[in-house]
This record gives structure tokens, C-alpha cells and sequence, in this order.
């Protein structure tokens, strides 16, 4: 899995590369995430990669060919198109659900947005989809490319230690995770379950499930509904 993010601020994206599971990732060459500095693609002899809005309006707004330009140095040697994504308010939600439809591909570009935005015709030009993060508006787009990195990465084969820890997490499969402990056994008055400390797997496994669909239904009944649709059309999760 490659993830090329066309950007204004490539440091941002290298801190959060480097760090965590995303970085051991990288490490064992799972997954490649490169920052691409628009600004080196910029034709203007000052490296100017904006400019006022036509129409008039406040702010500025991001030139098609710096972007255009970092774009065909990205896919210059790709036997196939990439799946580029715009994060912008204007998006469809990304979901888990869309996390793993995208981890099944091999190469997706980021672009990160600035300022006003983007001129629209690069949008029509070279991207496959927006997708927002949340109703709130953000600086600039690197925030929402890591999210979208982190998340799709963690569907990837071998970046997570196994399967289970995977799939035993909140949302992978419409349910939120179960209450989780560590030791001391008792603190502020307050013990951990005693059935975590029989060791009776098939046990701690159906408690942690009935926790789960509790913890869903309380606090996240839109996600609880999807649960019950995917049980009754047999998906298998």
C-alpha cells in the first residue's frame, strides 16, 4: 500500500509517518507514505502557489498547476492511475466501512487543501473522490490525509500484530469495543470484572461481546441499528 500526499506542509506529514505503528510499518516496508511539497512544483520564480478568487471574496485560493504538476512527478512511472482523494468539507463521511474498501487498493493520493481551497478544475481534472472527516472546518487538509492514512492503514495485512486485535475493535464491525482493564487489580475503589481473571476464553469472549452490543446500543444506537441489519443479512464481519 502506497499513499503519496500532495501537500503544502510535508513536515507535518513525515512527524506522523515515522511515529507508532504507521512507522513500523513503513520499517518493514508494508506501507510507503510520501509527502509531496506542492510548493517544489510551483512555476512561479518565488515558488507562489496561490491567488485571489476570481469573483472577488475573501482569502486565496490554490493554483491548479503546482498541484497538477506534483501530480504527473507522482505517477510518472505508474503503470496505472492512482485513486486520488480531495479531503474537504464538501466530501462524503468517511467511515471504517470506507476504510477497508480502500485498503484494498495499492496506490492512493492525497491532496491536501489550503487557504480557500482548491481551484475547481483540478478537482475535475485528476480526482476520484472527497471525502470529509466531519461536519468542522480545519486549517488545511494534512490533518484529514493522516486520518485517512492511519485508518485505512490498519485494514492493511501485517500492519496490526493479528486479526483479532484487528477485528476487536470499535466499529470494524458496527459494534463499539468492550471495557477494557489492566492492573492493579483494584484502584479508586473499583475492580476489574472477575471474569477476566477466570481464564475461561469462551467466557470472557461472550462477556466481552454482550458488552460490546451493550456499549453500542447506549451510546451509539445509529451504529447498533447497522449491527442488527448485518446479522439479519448474514454478513459476515
Amino acid at each position: 500500500m502506497k499513499f503519496d500526499i500532495l501537500t503544502l506542509f510535508p513536515g507535518i506529514i513525515d512527524a506522523f509517518a515515522n511515529e507508532s505503528i504507521i512507522g513500523r510499518a513503513k520499517k518493514k516496508g508494508i506501507i510507503e507514505v510520501n509527502a509531496i511539497n506542492i510548493r517544489d512544483y510551483s512555476e512561479d520564480k518565488h515558488k507562489r502557489v496561490d491567488d485571489y478568487p476570481y469573483g472577488a471574496g475573501g482569502g486565496m485560493v490554490m493554483q491548479v498547476m503546482p498541484i497538477y504538476n506534483a501530480y504527473q512527478a507522482v505517477i510518472k512511472n505508474c503503470k496505472k492511475k492512482p485513486h486520488v482523494i480531495y479531503t474537504t468539507p464538501q466530501g462524503k463521511i468517511f467511515t471504517q466501512e470506507r476504510a477497508k474498501e480502500l485498503a484494498k487498493l495499492d496506490h492512493i493520493v492525497i491532496l491536501c487543501g489550503h487557504y480557500e481551497g482548491v481551484d475547481e478544475r483540478i478537482i475535475e481534472e485528476i480526482v476520484d473522490e472527497e471525502i470529509s472527516i466531519g461536519d468542522y472546518v480545519l486549517t488545511g487538509g494534512e490533518l484529514p490525509a493522516l486520518i485517512l492514512v492511519d485508518a485505512i492503514s490498519r485494514m492493511v495485512e501485517g500492519v496490526l500484530d493479528s486479526k483479532e486485535t484487528m477485528e476487536s475493535e470499535s466499529l470494524y464491525n458496527y459494534l463499539l469495543e468492550y471495557p477494557q482493564y489492566t492492573r492493579p487489580y483494584e484502584v479508586l475503589g473499583r475492580k476489574v470484572p472477575d471474569i477476566l481473571l477466570s481464564g475461561h476464553e469462551a467466557n470472557i469472549k461472550k462477556w466481552r461481546l454482550e458488552q460490546s452490543i451493550k456499549r453500542t446500543k447506549e451510546k451509539r444506537p445509529d451504529l447498533y441499528e447497522k449491527y442488527l441489519k448485518s446479522l439479519a443479512n448474514g454478513e459476515n464481519l
